[in-house]
């Protein structure tokens, strides 16, 4: 009888997300000022590459059924506030046990003039050096796909914004995509230098001279990954993958941190990014990782609102009990209501 019910459930919870239904976005069109993609995609499509456009903001994000309402909001507002909306690339990586063409059809249905690529991410491969976290969605092996994005994307794709599925721009992705990474960094995120960067590691982490050494003569700086600007052509010349799983295979063996995906980047970068201004990341909307609750935007600026923590807008407002700031992210929500779709 349990095991009845159980079934039950868990057909409830695939019906529920197979049902959901998203609405057609409006069509974007480029500025007159925007460079030409013509040339580009008659020199690509003869070598087959036909994402790779040398004047394209390139963005990539991660796509599945849990954050799929998330991802189409951020999708629409990337291009609601560019003024080259047609000039920028979307590439999706997806977990290789999903349904690969349904989630084909739903971007393609909302987005039918989006420029758009899937790539699959071996899960069961990432799953292996994962360690358990303070909150479970922490621990998802797609949240582990930014690291391999030099891996998967193609090699014609030397910069990419990254960003994640709870979040919405209210400013040009362009500018984000064009800062300046200087000579030597690999990428660039905003910098919160006054976060207590100690917390992000375990005791036994900085009383083990052979590990705490590694930030010496560092500032290291705690950063959010959500939200950054990679170069692809320097974390492959540098094979920084490899780096973050040595760190991961490491944590696994004497636990040296608790929150998923952040500490390995923080080991490999902390201290060497290219700082960005905090405009590009209000982070921590949707609360801390264990209660969620309801929080103020940071002093200053806004081009980016990142619902980063345990409370996700759609959820809140689902259950009818929003905190102000999703009032903000409500406009971008492309879901089709029951009511709208029998109207």
């Amino acid at each position: 009888m349990r095991s009845a019910l159980l079934l039950l459930l868990l057909l409830a919870v695939c019906a529920a997300s197979h049902a959901a239904i998203f609405r057609e976005a409006p069509q974007f069109f480029n500025s007159p000022d925007c460079p030409s993609l013509a040339d580009d995609l008659e020199k690509r499509n003869e070598k087959g590459q036909h994402h790779c456009f040398n004047h394209a903001v390139h963005v990539a994000m991660t796509l599945d059924t849990a954050y799929i309402r998330g991802s189409m909001a951020a999708v629409l507002s990337v291009l609601q506030h560019s003024s080259c909306p047609q000039s920028v690339i979307f590439h999706f990586v997806y977990s290789a046990s999903a349904n690969a063409s349904s989630l084909h059809a739903t971007v393609s249905h909302s987005f039918p003039y989006l420029k758009f690529q899937l790539y699959p991410f071996d899960d069961e491969a990432a799953s292996r050096l994962i360690s358990t976290s303070i909150r479970s969605a922490l621990d998802c092996p797609l949240n582990y796909a930014r690291s391999y994005l030099a891996n998967l994307l193609p090699t014609c794709v030397a910069r990419v914004v990254y960003l994640d599925s709870d979040l919405i721009l209210v400013d040009d992705i362009a500018k984000l995509a064009a800062h300046p990474l200087g000579g030597e960094s690999v990428l660039a995120a905003p910098e919160y230098c006054n976060a207590n960067f100690t917390a992000y590691f375990t005791p036994s982490f900085w009383s083990n001279p052979s590990l705490s050494l590694t930030f010496a003569n560092r500032k290291a700086c705690y950063f959010n990954t959500g939200v950054m600007v990679i170069d692809l052509d320097r974390w492959r010349a540098g094979d920084y993958t490899t780096k973050i799983e040595e760190w991961m295979e490491l944590h696994k063996r004497l636990r040296i941190y608790e929150l998923g995906s952040l500490p390995p980047f923080l080991l490999v970068f902390g201290g060497g990014i290219s700082p960005v201004d905090h405009r590009w990341n209000q982070h921590g909307l949707g609360g801390d990782n264990i209660r969620g609750l309801c929080r103020d935007l940071h002093p200053g600026p806004v081009s980016l609102l990142h619902w980063s923590g345990k409370g996700k807008p759609w959820a809140r407002l689902d259950a009818n009990r929003p905190c102000p700031l999703d009032a903000l992210w409500a406009p971008y929500d492309l879901l089709q209501t029951p009511f709208s779709i029998d109207s």
